[in-house]
């Protein structure tokens, strides 16, 4: 005999359902119980639908019955409940956080949370009387350091697929192209999602190895997440594997950089250093920098980029001393 839900149970689904039920929309008993699942909450359609029917007779939400299956939504001239009250500090902070993380999050969790956000949109909407945090997201915006670029396609499904498996520390079946037009079938295990400019890197080891590797997600055929589950690696950092120069195309290796750059090119770095141990010589003309850094292809590429400005280029084994002369 099944086990019949208890009191506390009962209020905790519908406040769920409550919290999730959407304004200007319809949302169905399956979409709800599709976000209920990815949240954590376990419960069959059947109890979602009859809990939704229930409160449909309770509270101001309609219930379409044109068609099957029924859609549920609250009516423009509503003000849907608010559960937990979000303040407009908290709707503000929402806000925020969905337009930057919608590419570093799952997928499933991004679909859980769909009730919080549209509750923190609704409050800073143009009927809210919060207006200097309505205001706030057109007062900043994050820009870019280099000539921005409209980010790649991304196959449909693909990033769904790698971000769950990522999530649940499933191996992944891909097909992948590389950069060489180069297609292949390999199986990776994911280890971190990185968004650089406008594209999406996935870090994963391939099957059969203990070293890493970024793939670009737009480069992905399919996906496809196994259900074989892996231990993460204790030996891996994704914070270490970026500042090791892995996404600007380095491997590891530092190197004490010396060069000499014309004084309004170079005065930025006197606020923005290259590193702790940045070292500045004031010439007549130019500034001499000394620093350790990681040796790479975009260090390379940034220093190509200040052209006749910069020159008298000199990298030595991080820890070996310039001689004068050098």
């Amino acid at each position: 005999m099944a086990r019949r839900p208890d009191t506390r149970e009962t209020v905790l689904l519908a406040l769920e359902l409550l919290r999730r039920i959407p304004r200007g929309r319809k949302v169905t008993a399956a979409e709800l119980h599709a976000q209920l699942g990815s949240a954590g909450i376990d419960r069959d359609l059947r109890t979602v639908q009859r809990q939704l029917e229930l409160l449909s007779e309770h509270f101001d939400i309609e219930r379409d019955e044109r068609s099957k299956p029924y859609g549920y939504r609250w009516p423009e001239r509503a003000r849907p409940m608010a559960i937990p009250h979000l303040s407009p500090q908290e709707s503000l902070l929402l806000r925020l956080a969905e337009e930057h993380l919608k590419n570093l999050l799952p997928t499933r969790l991004l679909k859980s949370l769909d009730g919080v956000f549209a509750q923190a949109r609704r409050n800073l909407g143009p009927d809210s009387t919060a207006e200097l945090e309505r205001q706030w997201p057109a007062k900043v915006r994050v820009v870019a350091t280099s000539q921005p670029l409209l980010p790649p396609k991304l196959r449909p499904g693909v990033f769904e697929v790698v971000s769950e498996a990522l999530y649940a520390n499933r191996w992944l079946q891909l097909d992948y192209r590389n950069a060489a037009g180069k297609s292949a079938a390999v199986q990776v295990m994911p280890l971190g999602l990185a968004q650089q400019g406008s594209r999406l890197y996935l870090v994963c080891r391939y099957k059969g190895y203990a070293n890493e590797r970024s793939l670009a997600l737009h480069r992905i055929l399919t996906a496809k997440a196994l259900p074989l589950t892996f231990q993460r690696p204790r030996d891996f950092d994704l914070r270490k594997y970026e500042d090791d120069g892995r996404f600007g195309f380095g491997e590891g290796r530092h190197v004490r950089l010396r060069f000499r750059i014309d004084k309004g090119a170079g005065a930025h770095l006197l606020e923005s250093p290259l590193s702790l141990d940045q070292h500045v010589r004031e010439l007549a003309d130019a500034y001499e920098i000394t620093a350790t850094v990681v040796d790479s292809a975009m260090l390379q590429w940034w220093l190509q980029s200040f052209g006749e400005e910069v020159w008298d280029v000199r990298r030595n084994p991080a820890g070996a001393a310039h001689r004068p002369g050098d």
